[in-house]
Order: C-alpha cells, then structure tokens, then sequence
C-alpha cells in the first residue's frame, strides 16, 4: 500500500496476487480427502485458517511465519549484547494461534520450524531463550508443543540468521460453529483489544527506519526506552479471549487478527457490509515513532500497522459492553469502537478521517 513498505521490501499487490494464485490451485483440492472421510470448509478459505470437519469433529489449521522480527532481535543482540530471543520465541506461537481462533478453533497443538544458516546460530543463550519462549506461548494458548523441524539452510539463509514459523491445529468447540463471516450482520458491535506494538507486523520497516537514524535501533523513544527494545515487546496472544468468550455464549459472528494490511483487516470478511469505527485504542509510542520516522501518513500507517489494535471482534447488537468488560478482567484494553452497517465493503476511521475500500484488500 505505501511506498515507504515497498522501499523496504513488502509490496502487498505483488503478494497478495500470489496468495490468491496459490488459493486458486488449494481450491481445486478440496474434494480429495472426502474419500478419507474428511470435509474441507471453503467457506474458509481466504480466512485465517482453514477448517475441516472429520466425521462431526471441526478443526481448524494455520500455518504462520514470524518474518524478519528475528533480524531485529539479532541486530539487538550484537548491538547490546542481551538476548530477546524469548520474546521472538512468543511472538512465533502468537502470530499462529491467534490466526488459528479466528474461526473460533481453540489451539490444540503447536509444531515449529526454526531454519538456521550455520550450526554457530545456536551459540550462546539465544536457542534456550527462544525454546523458552515458543513453550510458554503455548502455554498461554492452551495447547501443546507437539514437535517441529529445525534445518541448517547454508547457503539460503545467512548464518547469523534463523528463519522462524508455526503450525497449528485447533478445535472448534461442540454446539459452536465456525466464525467464517456468514453471520456478520447490520447492527453488530465492533469491539477493538489493544496490541502491545509492533506485534509481528512491520519489522521490515522498522529495520529500513533503525538503518537511517543515527543510533539505530538504540535511538531513545521519548518514554527514555530505546526503539530496539520497545520493537521487540512481545505480542499479544488473544486466545484466551476468544475461549471465554465462547464459553460464557458472547454472541461473536467474527474475529479478525490485525497484522499485515493494518486496520484494513477489519473488512476481512467476504461481504458487502461497512465497517464504521468511532473510537480507536490509544497508538503505541513505538508505532507513532515508526509511522513518523517512516512518513507515513495516517492513511499509509493505518492501512499498514496495527496502530494500537491487535484483534477485532464483531458481536450481537447490544454485547459489545460485556465482551469489553470480560477482556478486561481478562488483562485485555478493549473498546467498543464501532459498528457494522448496510453498504459497500469498506472500513471507515471516523476519528482521523480515513476510508479503507473494497478493493484494497483483496485476499481471495
């Protein structure tokens, strides 16, 4: 969407026309483990995560990758010389498992990939605190470490770096259905939980704005931290939010994570409605310095980073208050921000003026 992403090496048109080539060919699969006794949902695809319904049990599956966040945490490391590698380890299992109950499949198992240059990767505290990390993810998402694959890529990879992704499986609870968009409708209640920062979108602009300051990623924010380390604050993970929600009969119809594309995921779903935001969560001092040092405009910024909103939920008129209140007592800030309406698909920021249109974000 903005120049600034594209200089830094992300240009969303040319990647999600691969997206939509490769779900073009996913497609025409579908019907082949029908002979396994397994049903692919396609009204999920282009969702965060697929879901498949094997004999009356619905699972979901996500694959996600970390991205270049590592990069940062290694320049950091060098730079400092302190480790953030746990926090890179939570970041891959929260960029997957909130993927994962978007659909509302609650994680049941997490599987990781951690491809390396060199072998000297592993030199030093970095492997255990990653380790430590991806396991207390997935502790917090309720699901179990079940295995993974760790290649030495020479020659692929640099060898100072590691290259980090997450497999999950979920499960939809019994009596709920899959939050596929179908039940999106006028009227309901759009409620916004905040995000820590950066989360794990963004990191390529922040390694092209840390390259031209003249302290790089030491450079202090006005908070007295350093952008390197407020870069690499943990993400959120939402699950926990979605399972009580379901579990106290919220009316949720949709959830959107709100990573790459920034608040144009809040039109994720593949219907002709209008998302209108009247109040938006409070800008995380790291991203308002990322968006400026980056010039982004308020309409590249918000169409790009999280700008404060890691998760959108969408509910029955009337229940935003009490989902808002249970994220609270949850540890979540949320707000309700917003409301669902008649119109074309398209997401308006009434706060600062911004309108996100149909086709600008186009995923299937």
């Amino acid at each position: 969407m903005t120049g600034a992403y594209e200089r830094a090496g992300v240009d969303y048109s040319v990647l999600d026309a691969a997206k939509r080539r490769a779900l073009a060919a996913a497609l025409s699969t579908s019907a082949v483990p029908t002979a396994r006794g397994a049903t692919v949902d396609d009204a999920s695809r282009g969702e965060p995560a697929v879901v498949v319904d094997v004999g009356g049990l619905r699972l979901g599956f996500v694959l996600e990758c970390l991205g270049t966040k590592s990069a940062i945490a290694r320049s950091y490391e060098d730079a400092t010389g302190v480790d953030r590698f746990a926090a890179i380890g939570y970041d891959t299992v929260a960029a997957a498992v909130n993927d994962c109950c978007c659909v509302g499949a609650l994680p049941l198992v997490v599987n990781a990939y951690f491809a390396t240059g060199a072998a000297s990767w592993y030199d030093g505290t970095r492997h255990g605190s990653l380790v430590e990390g991806f396991r207390r993810g997935c502790a917090d998402a309720g699901a179990a470490w079940g295995g993974g694959e760790s290649p030495t890529l020479t020659g692929l990879l640099a060898p100072e770096a590691i290259d980090l992704a997450a497999s999950v499986v979920g499960r939809v609870p019994d009596g709920a259905p899959p939050l596929l968009g179908g039940a999106l409708a006028a009227g309901d209640e759009i409620v916004l939980v905040a995000s820590s920062g950066l989360h794990a979108n963004g990191a390529s602009l922040a390694r092209d704005v840390a390259a031209r300051l003249d302290a790089g990623l030491a450079t202090p924010l006005d908070s007295g931290r350093s952008f390197g380390e407020a870069v690499l604050d943990e993400s959120v993970v939402y699950v926990a939010l979605v399972e009580e929600a379901l579990a106290a009969g919220v009316p949720l119809h949709y959830l959107s994570h709100v990573t790459g594309h920034g608040l144009r995921k809040i039109m994720r779903a593949d219907r002709e409605l209008t998302y209108r935001i009247a109040r938006l969560p409070a800008v995380p001092e790291v991203l308002a310095f990322l968006a400026s040092h980056a010039g982004l405009s308020d309409r590249e910024a918000y169409g790009t980073l999280n700008m404060g909103v890691g998760f959108a939920c969408y509910v029955a008129d009337g229940a935003g208050a009490a989902l808002a209140a249970l994220a609270s007592q949850l540890g979540y800030e949320a707000v309700v921000a917003g409301r669902v309406e008649r119109g074309p698909r398209r997401v308006v920021l009434e706060p600062i003026g911004v309108e996100y249109h149909s086709d600008e974000l186009d995923l299937r």
